[in-house]
């Protein structure tokens, strides 16, 4: 690569980062060691009332002023969430002003995060409870708030530790493979292979991928490499390889949906005939798209589209029917066109698209 491209690329990868850190600021209103929003205190200085760790070493976290300017239907929606072992015991309502029926109808969310670690719990997509959106809104956002929170507690308190557990460390090696053996190895046989281990491994099993929800979240509160070593070697691989030389070389080795996507195309041989006019229409589609998606990021009019990536699809125990439907959608029509989210759709392949361009023709 020249050094005149390889400094224009290193140019775009920064300007990449910068749009990154400024939509997780409108969204989270924190940068990593920083928090912006006035009404949330730092880890390292909560009060008693706010963050309590117990005797067993459990963490309780009180969000009646951390999250006091989230309004249910009729005030705020404060809980106590308890965390012990890095993983949410249960979340506890505490009193409010909504009106009891509709607030009885939304408490059952509360014991939706049970179990799963704060990664998994902050990651978790709810949906409100028909007949009752305002209350159940409202423990949604006191949740994430809250689990946000005690991350970043968590983070001042506990040594990082590394996963050693089956699944991980076969995300890695996974990761490891995707990441190292497409340099070496040309074939069709060797990648639909590989493209399934990134399926069923890295997305069903896993749950790991680049979306701008873990993004943003990474971006707005910090990465513990040691906790989620599959997902940084991901974003390592998508940002680093197009500086040597290779680029969509995440989205087209390493992305769970993509290659489900590919996998789908090798399925059946007729292919739709899409002519040049109609790829280019569709390719200004895409820039489109992504310039209004940020645009609602940035504005605060609806920042909530990241929920409806179709990568959340497999995690599809607490994927919500639309995004499992966006995916089955998008994998159906991959039979006859090849790759068309990836193509001409992806918010997410459009930023990577901007990080690593060397010609100053970031789409």
């Amino acid at each position: 690569m020249k050094k005149k491209d390889a400094m224009r690329q290193m140019g775009s990868l920064l300007v990449g980062l910068l749009i990154l850190a400024s939509i997780a600021l409108a969204k989270h209103g924190s940068l990593p060691g920083h928090d912006f929003q006035a009404t949330t205190a730092t880890a390292h200085q909560a009060d008693n009332d706010t963050l309590q760790v117990l005797d067993d070493g459990s963490m309780v976290v009180n969000t009646t002023s951390i999250a006091s300017d989230i309004i249910g239907y009729a005030g705020t929606v404060p809980l106590l969430i308890t965390i012990k072992d890095n993983r949410v015991e249960h979340i506890k309502a505490l009193p409010n002003q909504e009106t009891e029926d509709f607030f009885e109808t939304a408490a059952e969310l509360l014991s939706r995060w049970n179990g799963k670690t704060t990664e998994e719990a902050e990651a978790l997509q709810v949906d409100a409870v028909s007949g009752a959106t305002f209350s159940s809104k409202a423990i949604i956002g006191n949740v994430q708030r809250g689990l946000a929170y005690a991350r970043r507690a968590q983070a001042t308190i506990a040594q990082p530790s590394f996963d050693w557990s089956v699944k991980n460390i076969a995300g890695i090696l996974v990761v490891l493979m995707a990441a190292i053996l497409p340099l070496f190895v040309k074939n069709k046989t060797y990648r639909f292979c590989q493209s399934t281990l990134n399926v069923v491994v890295l997305g069903l099993w896993c749950g790991s991928f680049l979306s701008y929800t873990s993004l943003m979240g990474y971006m707005a509160h910090g990465m513990n490499p040691l906790a989620v070593a599959v997902p940084c070697l991901m974003l390592l691989v998508a940002l680093v390889y197009p500086l040597i030389g290779h680029k969509s070389y995440y989205c087209t080795h390493l992305c769970p949906f993509g290659s489900l996507q590919y996998m789908a195309s090798r399925c059946v041989s007729y292919k739709v005939k899409m002519g040049a006019r109609l790829v280019r229409g569709l390719d200004i589609f895409r820039k489109l798209l992504w310039c209004v998606l940020m645009i609602l990021i940035w504005t605060g009019v609806w920042a909530d589209w990241t929920d409806y990536e179709p990568f959340a699809a497999f995690i599809f125990q607490s994927a919500s029917w639309v995004v499992i439907a966006i995916a089955i959608a998008f994998v159906l029509l991959s039979f006859v066109v090849v790759r068309p989210y990836c193509r001409f759709v992806c918010p997410m392949g459009t930023w990577l698209r901007i990080c690593q361009s060397s010609k100053w023709r970031p789409f």
